[in-house]
């Protein structure tokens, strides 16, 4: 992925966004579910990367029947805050919250793993992600308790940054209608969690149908 940080005035227009999955925490059953729920889903969107995050306490090597998913499906199995994590797992790259975790991942994975920033809390933190070599920025996803910024918010970060910078940006959507918003924003990947584990196929089915870029869908 491209390391500059602001996007060429001649650049061609970005292709149809793609999916990024959040795997809720889980125990070992969970994490089996969510490795199932992923294959089903991927007979009918293209998924681009998962998220693994490992209940408290459990053990790391449990996330490995999802990374395992991952391959099956060609997505990028990415650690949540756990760099160190990576080599052990055989895992594709770390998502880290935080500047400074960010530039010890980036010196610890590179250059073959993926890093990518999210918990930006302003426009600047963004930029900073970006100048320190994220692979990808991410805006609006929830925290440990659920919470997550006002979607307008969401929603303003990602124009923002679609216009001006050449990283890519993932965007979190609760509803159907944000992805479609989202979609239309110019995001180059959408996060969803529930909107695809509660019902995999269906779920998968109706994110392919709205991850098209309206020019597209005329």
């Amino acid at each position: 992925m491209a390391r500059s940080s602001t996007r060429p005035a001649s650049e061609p227009p970005r292709p149809a966004p793609r999916l990024y999955v959040l795997a809720p925490a889980a125990d070992a059953a969970g994490i089996a579910a969510q490795a199932d729920a992923l294959r089903q889903a991927a007979a009918e969107v293209d998924i681009a990367a998962v998220l693994l995050r490992p209940a408290a306490g459990a053990a790391a090597p449990a996330l490995k029947p999802l990374l395992a998913a991952c391959e099956a499906i060609g997505a990028a199995g990415l650690v949540d805050g756990a760099a160190a994590l990576v080599a052990t797992l055989g895992a594709d790259g770390a998502h880290v919250d935080a500047v400074p975790a960010l530039k010890a991942a980036v010196a610890a994975l590179r250059p073959d793993g993926i890093v990518g920033a999210g918990g930006l809390r302003s426009k600047h933190d963004a930029m900073t992600a970006a100048e320190s070599g994220a692979d990808y920025v991410m805006f609006g996803e929830p925290d440990v308790e659920g919470r997550r910024p006002p979607f307008e918010a969401t929603l303003e970060r990602t124009e923002w940054w679609a216009q001006l910078f050449e990283p890519p940006c993932v965007a979190y959507a609760r509803t159907l209608e944000e992805v479609e918003v989202l979609v239309a924003a110019g995001a180059d990947f959408v996060a969803v969690d529930t909107l695809l584990f509660e019902a995999p196929v269906e779920g998968a089915r109706a994110l392919a149908a709205r991850l098209i870029l309206p020019a597209e869908a005329s």
